[in-house]
């Protein structure tokens, strides 16, 4: 399962975030940092699916008390799913 952690401004999300995952943070992914959350660092994440793909995403439109984060430094395995779906403009 992936890891969320905090460092001021940045979190990074390190392991894997695939479907199984993603069924148990899609209703919490608002509390899984603080709302001084500005940049989601991706470069530890190992693997993920087009599931997790989809709650990054999430993270890019601000709701009820939050605001829209910015996704940056893919990993590899990453790289090559948003070339795939062709996601570039979604990610710094």
């Amino acid at each position: 399962m992936a890891q969320f952690q905090q460092q001021n401004q940045s979190v990074y999300v390190s392991g894997r975030l695939a479907q199984r995952d993603v069924t148990q943070l899609w209703s919490r992914r608002d509390q899984l940092f603080t709302r001084e959350a500005q940049v989601v660092d991706l470069s530890a994440l190992e693997y993920t699916d087009s599931a997790g793909i989809a709650l990054l995403l999430s993270l890019k439109s601000p709701t009820a008390g939050s605001q829209a984060l910015k996704l940056v430094s893919p990993s590899p395995q990453l790289q090559k799913m948003i070339a795939l779906y062709d996601l570039g403009d979604f990610f710094e």
